[in-house]
């Protein structure tokens, strides 16, 4: 039964070639133009025209490299201002929350006990004179008579003796009284810098002192301000490692600077310069600590504010960019459609990196000057060729099909 069906699939595809030359007789018959003839609307055989597609050109240029971390802003100076002496406060004499300059008093506590110190350590000091005043007029009248053997030698050096011990006895007097003074400054409490004062810890009447009650209140310099982050101990190994390929380039440590983006979204106005990087790695967050310093004039930056930082001066040198719906996913990974010298489609299996707005970058597959299909890719079939169009261009026909405008059909 097999030869038959053979023969009979041979005479039925005769029969069809023949009806298709017969039908093509008629075409031309008709005054259709033949395959191949000016006008045909199709390239040479009758075959399908090139799809078209949109290109780029890749180039390489700088691209900055986005590194943007969780900060905490603090100020450049902060300290606690705290009671040195024991008594009861009496006095707060500034606004909280204010700025207050170095040297300004803030708080006063009670001074007339540490008055009456002072008073007993001067008396205390005048006696101790007047006894050394004393000795030395012995000193001066026995050393006459012990040069005359009028005055026995032992008289002379019990004389010097007491002296010597009234001095002594002096300088501990007047150390009494330096140290009732200081304690008679030390209830004024002065602010140690100059900067935003915080809420006061002790109000009027308490009791303060050294120890558990000595905190009075806080102050911090916020011009300028530090900006305290971390970056990851992964992404510190890639910096580097791209720094020694020569992906990236990155200016020294101190040399980068930050751009804070504030919790609204909104992007300070100011940079700010690196002046710290840890030489270690905190065991508890795996990250390296970094701080940053800017200006903030206006004073609008507070410690303990939570912002993100990016990181500015890390650069790709000569980053590829391509659109992103360009990079087409196959089973073999990401793709692009790229035109050769020919004009014919090319496939391109590509690595990409990060993103950059609407843009992959692409670390390996497209070299500067290759012509990246964009769109329309998916059409194109490899070693084909493709029409590459102006996807800016106005259209060049009327209706579509190319038929003039008004054409009836």
């Amino acid at each position: 039964m097999n030869p038959p069906t053979h023969a009979g699939a041979r005479s039925g595809g005769f029969r069809f070639w023949l009806a298709g030359g017969a039908l093509a007789l008629t075409v031309q018959a008709c005054g259709g133009p033949p395959g191949g003839a000016p006008g045909a609307g199709g390239p040479p055989g009758g075959g399908m025209p090139p799809p078209p597609v949109t290109a780029i050109t890749a180039e390489a240029r700088a691209l900055p490299v986005p590194y943007e971390l969780t900060g905490r802003v603090e100020g450049s100076r902060e300290v606690e201002v705290r009671a040195r002496v024991s008594g009861i406060l009496l006095e707060r004499k500034y606004e909280e929350g204010a700025t207050v300059r170095k040297g300004q008093t803030l708080f006063v506590i009670d001074p007339a006990p540490y008055r009456a110190a002072v008073q007993a350590a001067k008396a205390d000091v005048e006696e101790q004179k007047a006894r050394l005043a004393r000795s030395e007029r012995d000193v001066a009248r026995l050393e006459p008579l012990v040069a005359a053997r009028a005055a026995s030698r032992k008289d002379y050096d019990n004389a010097v003796s007491d002296a010597e011990e009234a001095r002594a006895a002096l300088l501990s007097a007047q150390a009494r009284l330096d140290a009732a003074q200081l304690d008679l400054g030390y209830t004024r409490v002065d602010a140690p810098i100059s900067g935003r004062s915080s809420r006061a810890e002790r109000s009027e009447g308490s009791l303060v002192g050294p120890g558990d009650a000595s905190l009075l209140t806080r102050i911090s310099q916020v011009q300028p301000i530090w900006v305290r982050f971390g970056a990851s101990d992964q992404a510190m190994l890639q910096l580097r490692q791209g720094i020694a390929s020569g992906k990236l380039t990155a200016p020294a440590t101190d040399q980068l600077q930050v751009q804070l983006v504030l919790p609204d979204g909104s992007v300070h106005p100011e940079l700010g310069q690196v002046n710290f990087s840890d030489s270690q790695i905190d065991p508890t967050t795996g990250t390296v600590g970094l701080r940053a310093e800017l200006p903030n004039a206006a004073a609008t930056l507070l410690p303990g504010q939570f912002v993100r930082v990016r990181l500015i001066g890390v650069e790709r040198p000569a980053a590829i960019l391509v659109p992103q719906r360009a990079v087409l996913q196959g089973p073999q990974g990401k793709f692009v459609m790229v035109v050769d010298e020919a004009g014919n489609a090319q496939f391109r299996p590509v690595t990409v990196a990060e993103w950059s707005g609407t843009d992959w970058v692409v670390e390996s597959g497209v070299a500067a000057g290759d012509r990246v299909i964009v769109d329309g890719g998916i059409k194109a079939q490899p070693g084909s060729p493709v029409m590459v169009i102006d996807p800016n261009a106005p259209p060049t026909g009327g209706a579509p099909g190319g038929a003039p405008p008004g054409a009836g059909g």
